[in-house]
Formats: C-alpha cells, structure tokens, sequence
C-alpha cells in the first residue's frame, strides 16, 4: 500500500506542476500530457536508473518520449526529480527558453532524445536499443508512443526490425487513449488491435489500466522477463485524465487555458493530494 501510495502521489505533483506550466503559459498540449503521469511517476518513481546529478551517466536508462509533445509532463517529472530547479518550470515554451513545447535533448536537462515528428521515436529508441546491445550494456530503453502516432507506417517498420534483432531490452508503452489531435482515432483511421498487430510482429504485449500505478509497474517487470524479444505494454488510458477541464472533453488536445480553469483543476488536485498526508 505505502509503494502505490507514493506513485500515486508523485502522480498528482507531475498532474500539478504540468498544469501550472500550460496554464501560465496559456495554451499547451493538456490532454496527453495528462494521459501518461502515472506511466512517468512509474519509470521515475523508480523503475530507471537515473542519476539527477549526472543525467549523462552512460548506465543510465533512457526515455524516448516519441509523443514529444508531451513535454510538459516531463519536464514536470524531471524538476520534481531534481533535474533542474524547479522555478525553470514557469517558462515553458517562452523565449530563450529551456523547457520547448516538444522535447529537445540539446535544451533541456534530463531528455534523453529530441522529439516531436510522430513516428520517429521508435526508430531513435531502436537504435539505442540495438546500440547498447552492441556494445554488450545492460541499459534498458524505454518508449512511449501516441495512439494516433501509430498511423505512421515508420512505426510499423521498426515493428518489424526490433524482434528480428531481438532487442529484448526495448519496453514500449503505447498511450492507448483513443484520441487523436481532431477526433477518436476510431474515425480518422482505426488503429485498433493494438494488441493482435504487435502481437502478430512476434512482441511480447500485454494491456493493462494506464491509470493504475502498480499496474504499470507490475506490467514493466513483467516485459524485462520476456527474453528475447521486445515489449509492448498497451495503456488503457483516458487523454485529460484528472484535469477538469479536459476529461472527457473531445478538443483537449492543444487548447487555450484561462486562469481560473488552471486554478480550479489545480485545486482539485491538491485536495487529492492532501488525502495521502
């Protein structure tokens, strides 16, 4: 109980400060940011081996965010980690800058890989999978990709490549929240069996809660036991989630934030938060 209460924690602190930055800023990527917290508080919470104070440690794990327009929740993540101060957080996306609204491993501490071209993720992690594997290194490498990013064929190549190398120290997360950047994906075009189609490219998958934080947890030991082959771990997940302003909102995606909306779901968080003192 004390494990899941301290993720679920450290869940609501990256909800908190992700929704502080978009809504000083005033507009943001709110809905995915908000679909993988408890997936962040996971891998940080610690599952990777990091090392704030030498983020360049060649042991290391890395994190190839692919949906890169998820960086707020990151860098949310990293500040609370103690990657860089935390007052760096009030300038999102602002003129000189470290913190751009898409991932950007020359800007800022911590982001293993530049990102934001959906698709192209899983073939940077690959590399750096195959890379450390080369090199005979024990570094796990992990991903996380959009539902919608799945539309690119580039993903469905490295689909292929990573089992035929046997990258079996690739974990993939794939945000499965049924939303995409103007509709359900269902309707744009429909990506579904995520499950079958990983399935049939020889991975080993498994679908879980994306919201349950020991869930996700379980599920990540659970892949690292899957020798010699890669994993995908399919996130049920809800794009807004625990934000008022955006769950279960379809145009949640890239949206204009007032202050009282970032005061009120704030608020709710922190009362949330409050719980678990």
């Amino acid at each position: 109980m004390k494990r899941r209460n301290d993720l679920e924690k450290f869940c609501i602190k990256i909800r908190i400060e992700t929704l502080k930055q978009i809504g000083n800023l005033g507009f943001g990527h709110v809905g995915g940011c908000m679909s993988i917290a408890e997936t962040l508080a996971v891998l940080y919470g610690g599952v990777m081996k990091t090392d704030s104070a030498n983020p360049k440690w060649e042991q290391r794990d890395w994190l190839v965010i692919s949906k890169g327009h998820a960086g707020p929740a990151i860098y949310s993540t990293l500040a609370l980690r103690g990657f860089f101060d935390m007052s760096l957080l009030k300038t999102l996306n602002r003129g000189g800058t470290s913190l751009p609204s898409h991932c950007d491993k020359n800007k800022t501490i911590g982001i293993d890989v530049t990102t934001g071209s959906l698709g192209q993720g899983i073939s940077q992690a690959i590399g750096i999978a195959l890379g450390h594997k080369l090199k005979k290194m024990d570094n796990w490498v992990y991903l996380i990709l959009g539902d919608g990013e799945l539309q690119e064929g580039q993903v469905w190549e490295g689909a292929m490549f990573a089992p035929h190398h046997n990258l079996d120290n690739l974990i993939a997360f794939v945000d499965n929240n049924k939303q995409q950047l103007d509709g359900f994906t269902q309707d744009i075009l429909n990506v579904e069996s995520i499950h079958k189609k990983f399935e049939a490219f020889n991975w080993h998958v498994q679908s879980i809660d994306g919201h349950d934080v020991i869930a996700i947890e379980e599920a990540v030991e659970c892949a690292k036991k899957a020798a010699g082959k890669p994993s995908v771990i399919i996130l049920e997940t809800q794009k807004g989630k625990c934000c008022t302003y955006t769950e279960g909102v379809l145009d949640n995606h890239h949206i204009s934030v007032c202050e009282q909306d970032t005061k009120r779901a704030v608020a709710k968080l922190e009362a949330q938060l409050a719980k678990y003192e």
